[in-house]
């Protein structure tokens, strides 16, 4: 089946002039009229004259795109009915040939529209029968009226086909096109999640690798050497990120997130409760983690941070919350200075640019994700002073029991 799918959509649709040949089928009364056999010759090449100018004209505009929908189609469409009807009734004989070829230009024109193109034909083939039984006989009756039918019902099908193959086309590409932007979408989101804390821990160890050098060069010497892991593991969660198979784990993420904050002289206070997540939630909110810690680093100003994962039989809620300036420190991008003297980390924040702050491009990326997986994310002020993200997702029962099974199987 998809074989035979795929020989048809390299085949091209008959043009126009695939349906010329046709006109052929009056060859016998073409010559009738030469030899005098058909009364009223004149009035015979009149008709043959009309008929061939009006199948031509229908033809040709039914399959003409840019006038096929105009009133032209259906104005000569008509005409050739009559023309038709008239030679039919009149002459008889070979000229009820006519009938298929009427039937064949109203599949053309009548295509796509079964409420029309059905009765139509009906009303040809019973016309073109009845015409042939009065004039001929009963074999010519039933011969007639098949083939009228046939030809225009044959002639629809076979360009409603070619049509719906071009539709799929090109449906298949806007699909593949959308892919793309998703995947081109997803890569920047990811990267720039991952460079984003990634740089602001590197700003942040380097800053205390300045600050502790003077005073003590083995703990300086500890805070360079988190900067070459933190790089390292950089590189790899950017090739993971490239080719689309990173799954952050939740409590990686929080360790991440305690060494960034107490790095930035940050008290970090983080607390864990509830079954075991299932992978793809963990993923949601070790982003979260990651995003809203790297604010907090950055533009809080802050001199506690707390982190609090609750999860339940149905929904899972984080809660980052810090005490810093508040909204205002997020909106111009400033960083105060931390309760151990972080001084330095206010250029990396106005470096980094208030991406952070409320409707910007990380909390954006990650409100789009949890919308996607059913959840929300809400950030803003916490109370008088600080800032609060609150991310939620429903939880599948399923999920949770093959979470504490693989658990159970680790431990």
């Amino acid at each position: 089946m998809y074989a035979t799918a795929a020989r048809i959509e390299r085949l091209k649709p008959p043009g126009r002039r695939a349906f010329v040949p046709w006109l052929f089928m009056l060859t016998g009364d073409v010559q009738a009229l030469f030899k005098g056999k058909t009364p009223l010759p004149w009035l015979g090449g009149a008709g043959v004259a009309a008929f061939m100018a009006l199948y031509l004209t229908t033809v040709f505009t039914g399959l003409d795109e840019r006038r096929r929908h105009t009133r032209t189609p259906p104005l000569a469409l008509a005409g050739l009915a009559a023309v038709t009807y008239a030679l039919g009734i009149g002459y008889a004989g070979n000229w009820l040939l006519c009938f298929p070829l009427l039937s064949l230009a109203s599949g053309i024109v009548l295509r796509g529209g079964r409420r029309q193109l059905g009765p139509v034909i009906i009303v040809l083939s019973v016309s073109a029968g009845v015409i042939a039984g009065l004039r001929g006989g009963p074999s010519d009756s039933l011969t007639v009226s098949y083939g009228t039918m046939l030809s225009g019902l044959v002639t629809a099908a076979i360009l409603s086909l070619f049509e719906t193959v071009a539709q799929l086309r090109a449906t298949r590409q806007e699909l593949a096109r959308t892919a793309v932007e998703k995947e081109r979408l997803r890569f920047s989101r990811d990267l720039h999640d991952l460079l984003g804390h990634t740089m602001s821990v590197v700003v942040v160890k380097a800053e205390a690798v300045r600050r502790l050098a003077p005073k003590n060069l083995e703990a300086a010497l500890g805070q360079a050497a988190d900067i070459e892991a933190v790089g390292r593991q950089a590189l790899t969660e950017i090739r993971e990120a490239v080719t689309g198979y990173r799954e952050g784990s939740l409590a990686t993420e929080l360790d991440r997130a305690r060494s960034a904050l107490d790095a930035a002289g940050i008290e970090a206070v983080v607390r864990r409760e509830g079954p075991p997540l299932a992978p793809q939630t963990e993923a949601l909110l070790g982003w979260v983690v990651r995003e809203g810690v790297t604010n907090v680093v950055r533009h809080s100003g802050a001199s506690r941070c707390e982190i609090e994962v609750r999860s339940g039989m149905d929904r899972v809620r984080l809660e980052i919350t810090d005490d810093g300036g508040g909204v205002g420190s997020r909106a111009t991008g400033t960083r105060a200075t931390g309760a151990t003297g972080a001084t330095g980390a206010t250029g990396a924040a106005n470096t980094a640019g208030a991406d952070g702050a409320i409707g910007g491009t990380g909390l954006k990326g990650l409100a789009e994700r949890l919308s996607t997986a059913g959840g929300s994310l809400e950030s803003g002020p916490a109370g008088r002073r600080g800032f609060r993200l609150v991310a939620e997702l429903p939880v599948d029962t399923e999920d949770v029991v093959e979470a504490e099974v693989e658990g159970a199987r680790t431990a």
